[in-house]
């Protein structure tokens, strides 16, 4: 009976010291948590037989410190919650290692290259379906202007111009500024804005600044009149009129100028603000996690556009879910069902971009465990030989 409680033991310590091991090991791999060889008793009715590990249990509700990668596409999670992947036989799986790539297909994958799921765009205020995130790695089209936002100060030492406004002489205004337009096609026009202070008429007249406006250097026509309070501020004038833009190919637009916040102060004249809305066509440049989870994707136009958002899964038990490797779990009856949401919302944590999570083993106190299990082994081997020993005696003595 003591041989076979005995073998039970080495049996079930082989098994313990299988699990730190494997804890050990891990110490390193990110999103990895450490588990705990649980024993029981095993019994024949009502007596006692030996010793077996019941259940292994694993850490997974303890996060790991913190490891900054700098990338743009690792992420780790603050708190709850895991990031979901499906495979290619749809198989759905969870993890706490958010590193991820683009694919030969244009989609975002993990590490083990199955497709990250999360949100599509948000369109007019509602997000877009679960599933795979596409990413658009060809070329974003053109954006046509429509406005153009130009804020600045027209220095109130400008002295009043003598001859009538000729955009060839440079004497007949005050200072000149080009603002660059855009058009369906992508092509660039440039608007020019000269600047003349207009004579101060007599009182109440408020001070005046005209505009000329010149577009891709072609003739200027009636002058916009821009009109200032006594303390500098712009009053009347505010938009420009519509200034048209024609190109071969391209649809036809027109221009508004907004001179909000625009001042007329003594000293320097300046240029805060001179910018279109409009930008040409441009290229897949790469992508980038923000923190909200957004996948972000940038184009050689300087634009970036918002193409989906990373979903992540909490569990009403999450300490049930099934391990398929080490780092990478199923959901089951036990687990309960994922609730999908966004970083940070509801029990999911936020994401700390350009960082990892490290694995939650702590080798002191495994190495303890493992110097624990190793005595517990010498204790069990001394029992099988005592057994034998008295075995022996018994037999040399019939």
């Amino acid at each position: 009976m003591s041989f076979n409680i005995a073998l039970s033991g080495i049996q079930a310590i082989n098994e313990q010291l299988n699990t730190l091991s494997n804890n050990i090991a891990n110490a390193g791999t990110y999103g990895f948590k450490s588990s705990r060889a649980n024993f029981s008793s095993v019994y024949a009715g009502e007596q006692a037989n030996g010793v077996q590990v019941g259940s292994l249990t694993q850490n997974i509700g303890q996060n790991g410190s913190l490891q900054t990668t700098g990338r743009g596409l690792d992420a780790a999670i603050l708190g709850r919650g895991f990031f979901t992947s499906r495979d290619a036989q749809g198989v759905v799986s969870y993890s706490r290692v958010g590193i991820f790539n683009t694919n030969a297909d244009g989609f975002l994958v993990d590490a083990t290259g199955k497709r990250v799921q999360g949100y599509g765009p948000t369109q007019n205020g509602v997000m877009g379906t679960m599933g795979d995130i596409a990413i658009p790695t060809g070329q974003i089209p053109a954006q046509a202007s429509t406005r153009v936002a130009y804020t600045g100060n027209m220095s109130d030492d400008w002295q009043t111009p003598a001859g009538a406004f000729d955009m060839a002489d440079a004497n007949t205004y005050n200072m000149v500024k080009q603002s660059v337009a855009y058009d369906s096609l992508g092509n660039q026009h440039t608007i020019s804005q000269y600047f003349v202070k207009a004579p101060l008429g007599a009182p109440p007249a408020l001070p005046t600044v005209n505009v000329y406006y010149s577009v891709d250097g072609g003739a200027t026509g009636a002058a916009h009149p821009l009109g200032f309070d006594l303390n500098g501020q712009i009053s009347t004038g505010m938009t420009s009129p519509n200034i048209p833009i024609t190109a071969p190919g391209a649809a036809a637009l027109a221009i508004n100028i907004d001179y909000s916040n625009t001042t007329k102060f003594a000293g320097e004249a300046t240029t805060t603000t001179n910018r279109a809305d409009g930008y040409a066509s441009g290229t897949f440049v790469g992508v980038e996690l923000a923190e909200n989870g957004s996948i972000v994707a940038k184009y050689s136009n300087e634009q970036q556009q918002v193409v989906g958002t990373v979903a992540i899964a909490t569990f009403p038990d999450e300490g049930s879910l099934v391990p398929t490797s080490d780092t990478t779990w199923v959901a089951n009856a036990n687990s309960g069902a994922p609730l999908y949401t966004t970083p940070g919302t509801g029990l999911a944590g936020k994401l700390s971009k350009g960082s990892l999570e490290g694995s939650n083993v702590d080798i002191t106190s495994e190495l303890v465990g493992l110097m624990t299990s190793q005595r517990n082994y010498q204790a069990n081997s001394k029992v099988i030989t005592a057994e034998n020993q008295m075995m022996q005696s018994l037999m040399q003595a019939l």
